[in-house]
């Protein structure tokens, strides 16, 4: 009995590791740049707490690159389920894991040594349209299903006026299948290193902090989705002046619909010099050395290349081919 219990709960956490996922990549203009300055987060898992500072950016170590964009320019993130997997064949995020998407910037003096403390201000999101031919809010349209309809990218439009200098770019997607007052909302967060080329412009949006943005009891997040939805309130402050905003079950426009692995341009960027340590702590140039893993979250697996230590008192044990878990 107890080895069909074993065998039993493996295959529950196969399942709901499949649907997990992470932002990997970025496009920049249409020129694919993988995951050259993304900062990978250590697990395909969601946050556990909307007041950790895990939403910061969510302990993903050091890029190797900064990637440069212009000010009024469009980048594209794009998230999948499995490290290394840009297949269109499986839902970027699947389990009905339906939610906002957002995407906020924060204005720091070196793209790699920020620790994302600083302010952040919003410059994109896609939340919640009604469904003329839905009946609850699961039949909805939202910023996860526009992800999933285009293959994983997200266009995201720089602000034109933003000054020249370095930025995080931090993309976030809230699953809220499992989310009620109770809680059990699940933010998937990814920041990338980007140095902004700018036109002299001097918007000075104002800022919020991680933690700190959300309030486990906020109404977009404390929310039930499986009844009838008349509204949704997007978390966090609203998108300042210079953003967009995309209007969830749009169709998928620019990159989202035309960029495809191996079949457009792409980028190689020289690693830059690195620091001597790294943000949060850790080896530097943001290697597995002087990381943890905590218990029940990702520590190895097919296409995995975040940090393979587990926290004291817990060994990384291969649930499958593709995931491997700090028991």
């Amino acid at each position: 009995m107890k080895s069909l219990a074993y065998a039993a709960l493996a295959a529950l956490l196969a399942q709901q590791t499949a649907a997990h996922a992470t932002f990997q990549q970025l496009w920049v203009d249409g020129v694919d740049y993988g995951s050259q300055c993304a900062r990978l987060p250590p697990s395909n898992s969601p946050i556990g707490s909307v007041t950790s500072t895990q939403m910061r950016c969510n302990n993903g170590p050091r890029a190797a690159s900064k990637c440069p964009v212009k000010a009024g320019s469009t980048v594209t993130v794009e998230m999948h389920q499995q490290n290394g997997d840009r297949s269109c064949n499986n839902e970027a995020i699947g389990g009905a894991h339906y939610g906002p998407v957002m995407v906020y910037m924060s204005k720091v003096s070196d793209a790699f040594t920020a620790d994302g403390s600083t302010g952040w201000f919003k410059i994109f999101q896609d939340g919640w349209a009604k469904n003329p031919s839905g009946r609850v809010g699961d039949d909805d349209f939202w910023g996860t299903k526009d992800l999933n309809t285009c293959c994983g990218k997200m266009d995201v439009k720089i602000p034109s006026d933003l000054p020249s200098g370095d930025y995080l770019l931090r993309a976030e997607a809230i699953a809220l299948h499992a989310a009620g007052p109770g809680g059990g909302a699940q933010p998937y967060v990814t920041c990338y290193q980007l140095t902004v080329e700018g036109n002299g412009g001097n918007a000075n949006p104002p800022t919020v902090t991680f933690p700190g943005a959300y309030r486990a009891n906020d109404p977009g997040i404390a929310v039930s989705i499986h009844g009838v939805m008349s509204n949704y309130v997007v978390p966090g402050p609203p998108v300042y002046s210079g953003g967009t905003e995309k209007k969830a079950g749009s169709p998928c426009t620019g990159c989202e619909a035309t960029c495809r692995v191996g079949s457009g341009p792409s980028a190689t960027l020289a690693p830059a010099p690195q620091p001597t340590s790294a943000p949060g702590g850790g080896s530097p140039g943001g290697g597995n050395g002087g990381c943890s893993v905590p218990r029940w979250q990702q520590c190895g697996g097919q296409g995995y290349s975040g940090c393979t230590q587990c926290e004291a008192g817990s060994t990384c044990r291969a649930q499958n081919q593709w995931y491997s878990q700090c028991t």
